[in-house]
């Protein structure tokens, strides 16, 4: 249940955002954040929901898993739903991806673009 609130919280955030976005744009994109944790359900019910507004591109974010195999395991449900009419054409970015391995798995799953924590990791201790 909590997690449900959340989710419809975001959402709510999320659109009242893009309205004062699109007032005066400035030259600037304003991505959505999919939310609703490993839950399938929720995760569609964020996409489907998000994607019908007028967002410049897609950002995965929330709870992404324990592990890098969660993390797979959720994007190769959840990508191919970007892969639609009016979808396909917009960036998707991912959240928080921490090492190479989980760099290279986004990738091959469909994201454009990510931020990490690992080339700052690398450079301050190897």
């Amino acid at each position: 249940q909590r997690l449900v609130e959340s989710v419809a919280l975001s959402h709510r955030w999320e659109a009242r955002s893009l309205k004062e976005h699109l007032k005066d744009v400035k030259e600037q994109a304003m991505y959505c954040v999919v939310h609703g944790g490993l839950d399938v359900e929720l995760r569609t019910q964020s996409v489907e929901y998000l994607t019908s507004l007028p967002f410049d591109g897609y950002a995965i974010g929330g709870s992404l898993g324990s592990n890098r195999t969660e993390l797979m395991d959720l994007l190769d449900w959840m990508m191919p739903m970007f892969d639609t009419p009016g979808r396909k054409d917009k960036p998707r970015h991912l959240l928080g991806i921490a090492d190479e391995e989980g760099i290279r798995g986004a990738v091959v799953r469909g994201l454009d673009t990510m931020d990490s924590c690992y080339p700052t990791r690398v450079s301050r201790h190897g």
